[in-house]
Order: structure tokens, then sequence, then C-alpha cells
């Protein structure tokens, strides 16, 4: 995130839960450190209740996701670290799709911000408004809060309720079946490199 100063950044520390697309925690901190992402996983795994071998955190090959301080912690949390792997950019679909919609948001600063502060506050209106506002395309419309509470279940079954009921009533608009309400119940990182693996052993 580009400051007043030139060459000069502020650095946003996320996570995302990819079964939820919610933003579970963040941090806006003026340099790049092992200890403050470790920092950041240990208030993530108190707040959400995180068990030992629970989940597991895939992030990019940065210094601060593999330094001995941030692995440590991860061990002590019982999380399972994953990588990316090398000079592949775009491993974690999902985080590149939230950064893009991030720094394409009307709001966001056309320069730069004024200071760590304006960063940060920043972050938390558009964390606000991505978690309860924003009606995710790819879990069917929702919101990320509705899916990490377990709420996306009732209401996707009443929207296809009433898709079903409107098109009872005047058949004659609907040229096929209703949009698929279903709930997705498994999101995979990597889909397709899976299924070239499975086949490769097949193959073999």
């Amino acid at each position: 995130m580009p400051s007043e100063v030139k060459g000069l950044f502020f650095y946003l520390y996320l996570v995302l839960d990819i079964y939820s697309r919610k933003i579970v925690g963040w941090q806006v901190h003026s340099e790049e450190l092992c200890v403050l992402a470790a920092d950041l996983m240990v208030d993530i795994c108190q707040r959400e209740g995180v068990q030992p071998s629970q989940v597991t955190l895939h992030s990019d090959n940065g210094s601060p996701m593999k330094g001995a301080t941030m692995l440590a912690t991860l061990q002590m949390l019982g999380v399972v670290p994953s990588f990316s792997r090398p000079s592949v950019s775009n491993d974690n679909p999902y985080s590149e799709s939230l950064f893009r919609t991030l720094k394409y948001r009307p709001e966001y600063p056309e320069k730069c911000f004024a200071g760590l502060s304006d960063a940060r506050a920043w972050v938390k209106e558009f964390v606000q408004w991505y978690n309860n506002a924003h009606c995710h395309s790819g879990i069917r419309f929702v919101t990320p809060a509705q899916r990490h509470r377990g709420e996306d279940v009732e209401i996707l079954a009443r929207r296809k309720q009433v898709y079903q009921q409107a098109k009872l009533q005047n058949p004659a608009r609907w040229s096929g079946e209703i949009r698929n309400w279903d709930q997705i119940k498994e999101v995979h990182l990597n889909p397709e490199k899976g299924k070239s693996e499975d086949r490769e052993n097949k193959a073999a």
C-alpha cells in the first residue's frame, strides 16, 4: 500500500478463510516481519477457536511467512503450513481475486495513503464491507460472514423456494431450470491441479 514517501509502503497482512471467503484477520504495518505475521495468526486462532491440526495456512513464499518465528508459531498453534509453488503467481486464486477486489474499490486512493493510521482505517472499512455487505458470486451471492456463521444454508433454501414458486406461477418466463441455489459444500485451493495429478497417477 503506497505511502506519501516515494519507495516506502505499508504492508497488509491478511488471512482469508477460503471456505467462507471471510477475512478472518488483518493488520497493516510499516514493515514486513515474520514476528508480525506470527502475532496475527495467534490472534486469529484465539478469536476463531482454532484447534490443533484443524486448519492449513496456505501462503506465498515471502520471508514473513517462512521465517523461523512464524513457522515456530504455526507449530505451537497446530496450524499446518503450506506454500505456493515457486514461480507460480496464481497458486492461490482466492487471495488474488480478493486483492484485485480491494485495489479496484472506488474508495481506494489513486495515489497514496497519508499515513499508517489512514491505511489501517481504509482497510478496516473495506473488511467490514467485504465480510458483511458484499454478496459474493463464488458462494451463491451470500456474504462471507453469513457463510462463515452457517446461515447460507437457510438463505439459499429460501431463495430456491422463491424461484421454484415463481416458475410455477409463470412458467413461460423460464426457458430452463431455475438458478442453482444449492450450497457449495466443498472448496478446493487448486482443483485443476488435483485433477491433473490424479490423471498422472492413473497413467502411471
